[in-house]
């Protein structure tokens, strides 16, 4: 009789174990899932914030190119009054 009990008792714990095994798998492939749906976010953002900087540093660029032309302008112009200016000095 005590025999019984003890298989009776094995088997339920074996198939509880089973369960909670079970029970395991399915947390892993929800965690898996959402672990492979942050990696594919953060790659996404990633992507997105490297594009930005591109575009930020073009326009960067192109501001820096405007800035020294204008100030090649301004560097000509006032050549340009200094020599109208001593010009008339002499005369």
């Amino acid at each position: 009789m005590e025999e019984r009990m003890d298989v009776d008792f094995l088997r339920d714990r074996v198939l509880e174990l089973e369960e909670k095994v079970e029970q395991l798998r399915l947390s892993r492939r929800v965690l898996m899932n959402l672990i492979e749906k942050i990696e594919k976010d953060k790659a996404g953002f990633l992507s997105r914030l490297e594009r930005e900087n591109r575009k930020l540093q073009h326009n960067n660029y192109r501001y820096a190119q405007r800035l020294l032309h204008k100030n090649r302008q301004i560097v000509e112009l006032e050549s340009k009054l200094q020599d109208g200016a001593s010009q008339n000095f002499r005369k």
